[in-house]
């Protein structure tokens, strides 16, 4: 009798809808799925040794590069972790302030999954609007920290520095006509909190139209439904977090079981899903947005009712502020020792989790009481994710494969740190 051998294709690393330099081996019967063998290691960064030759301070901005869809959260992890270490009290401004930039990165991460899963099956509109939403969300972290991106705006102890009462407009130029210069500056009249509160009146349409192009859609239901699906058992037995975890079924979020910052004062739902395929995925990561939208308006509000400091006022932590490091030799010399040498964290062991937009991120650190950590180790849930795909993926077709990578929501800067 002839010998039936199945045959191997490589998916990717060039492949548009990888995500990243994401190389899957996969072994085929035809065009079903027998194996699906994820190779990783392409963009290596080596941010974990890296951070145990700088200062605490110097490889906060190498947070912003691991998943470079959520800055300020692999930021807000770092920081947790050097301040349990610490034990510092941050000021509860600055906590408003980074619960309001935690869910307005969640809205940046799933905004790019939404655009970039949808044009993986084939959709294009999504994405379109998709990126006209994330325009506002890179402005408003350009206001605070003039960065569009890699912000590195939380600190230890706080926030680089207060909300801009004058949000930035668009310069007339020979491109555009003063009409549309004004029409583009209608809602940066004010202060980036009035920008802000625009941005949530605005978007839970936005979020409407999402859903009319996909949610009832025949072509999306018939590329998600029924495809990749894990029980609620077998998604915890393999470390699922956050959405996958909850698309499943199971109500696992760390904002409401091991909450920090102020998220025990919000008010918001843990949307949760009832079959674990990508579609439940997609619904649960639709409501997360409209959640996220309501928590930012909360934090709005309080904000504007309670001015006071972003950042503790130890100079051993965080640096004195610039009108005083240029007036004072004392505040010059805190200021100059913070940079160059860096602050001595208290020997010891810290483990730091928050709810990351992807899932559970957490940051490791281990001190041996110098200036930089001994070792850093970083818990990244799309890494998690990505080991499972072979489980998801067997018995589909190739083109599954798509679908199941874009439900993932995976981004190879942490997956390859």
């Amino acid at each position: 009798m002839a010998e039936i051998r199945n045959y191997t294709m490589n998916f990717g690393p060039q492949h548009p809808a990888a995500h990243g330099v994401l190389r899957l081996v996969l072994e085929l019967d035809g065009e079903v799925i027998e194996r699906a063998d994820p190779h990783i290691g392409l963009l290596h960064r080596a941010t974990e040794k890296l951070a145990e030759s700088k200062t605490y301070i110097q490889s906060l901005p190498y947070m912003d590069r691991l998943d470079y869809v959520s800055m300020m959260c692999n930021e807000h992890a770092y920081c947790l972790a050097i301040e349990r270490l610490l034990g510092i009290e941050v000021p509860i401004r600055a906590q408003y302030i980074r619960t309001m930039f935690d869910e307005l990165t969640r809205l940046l991460n799933h905004l790019l999954w939404l655009g970039s899963h949808s044009l993986d099956v084939g959709g294009m509109t999504t994405f379109l609007y998709a990126f006209r939403e994330r325009e506002d969300l890179f402005d408003m972290y350009e206001a605070v920290s003039g960065a569009r991106m890699h912000a590195a705006y939380y600190r230890p102890g706080g926030v680089y520095r207060d909300l801009p009462e004058r949000m930035p407009q668009y310069q007339k130029s020979s491109l555009r006509s003063d009409r549309e210069v004004a029409k583009l500056n209608e809602n940066r009249q004010g202060s980036l909190l009035d920008f802000i509160e625009d941005f949530t009146r605005r978007f839970p349409g936005y979020v409407d139209d999402y859903e009319t192009l996909l949610t009832d859609n025949r072509i999306w239901k018939q590329r998600t439904v029924g495809i990749g699906v894990v029980a609620p058992e077998r998604a915890i037995a393999l470390g699922f977090t956050g959405p996958m975890l909850r698309g499943s079924g199971v109500p696992w979020d760390l904002r409401r079981k091991q909450p920090y910052e102020v998220y025990e004062r919000m008010e918001f739902d843990v949307p949760v899903g009832v079959h674990g395929d990508c579609y439940d995925r997609y619904l649960v990561r639709i409501e997360e947005m409209r959640q996220s939208n309501r928590i930012v308006g909360q934090c709005v509000d309080w904000l504007r009712a309670n001015p006071g400091p972003v950042i503790v006022d130890n100079h051993k932590v965080a640096p004195p502020p610039r009108e005083s490091m240029k007036s004072n030799m004392e505040e010059l010399i805190h200021h100059f020792k913070l940079f160059t040498e860096g602050m001595h964290v208290p020997p010891g062991e810290v483990y730091a989790g928050i709810e990351h937009p992807k899932g559970e991120f957490g940051v490791y650190i281990l001190s041996d009481g110098a200036n930089k950590p001994y070792r850093l180790k970083l818990r990244a849930p799309d890494y998690v994710h990505l080991s499972a795909l072979d489980e998801m993926s067997r018995g589909h077709m190739i083109a599954d494969v798509v679908a199941i990578i874009g439900t993932q929501d995976i981004v190879f800067g942490s997956i390859d740190r």
